[in-house]
């Protein structure tokens, strides 16, 4: 798959810095790249190490409505079935302004920003910081009045946020 070749080409490690030091489009880009990169779980380590998880938390709150975009759906792949990159995630500061982004986002973000949600709170201290950060009252307004997509992926992160282990 070309998800393997392109990492054991050592090609996470350039991706990352133009995230740090590229032109805006060249950031959008390369979080597009990292988003489908992580869909392979051999990949997600790989990415965390490089250095992804803060600058990609950074366009939470810096980057424009693309590169909210990319960079949200980027973290909600690092974040399902990783514990590491969970942890990592939540420590870089990624809860707030996802939880911000329920409410702020367009449609496509909204969406990507509850899915991650949903699976960042598979830690259960995310859980409890994703609670504290607000994240229910607005994944509740997404179940009533979102659309489709919105709507699911908001149920299932405040079922994951109700689960108890």
């Amino acid at each position: 798959d070309n998800q393997a070749v392109i990492a054991d080409a050592a090609a996470i490690p350039p991706l990352v810095e133009l995230l740090a030091s590229g032109t805006a489009v060249a950031k959008v880009d390369a979080a597009a790249t990292l988003w489908f990169l992580a869909y392979a779980s051999d990949n997600k380590a790989a990415i965390a190490e490089a250095g992804a998880i803060p600058l990609l938390v950074a366009f939470l709150t810096s980057g424009s409505v693309r590169a909210k975009g990319k960079a949200t759906a980027a973290l909600w792949n690092l974040a399902c079935g990783s514990s590491a990159n969970k942890a990592a995630i939540a420590t870089a500061g990624a809860i707030p302004p996802l939880v911000e982004l329920l409410t702020s986002g367009t449609a496509v973000v909204k969406e990507r920003a509850a899915g991650a949600l949903q699976c960042l709170a598979a830690n259960s201290e995310n859980k409890a910081a994703i609670a504290k950060a607000g994240a229910i009252p607005p994944l509740k307004s997404l179940t009533e009045s979102g659309r489709a997509g919105e709507r699911k992926r908001a149920a299932r992160a405040l079922r994951r946020l109700g689960y108890v282990s």
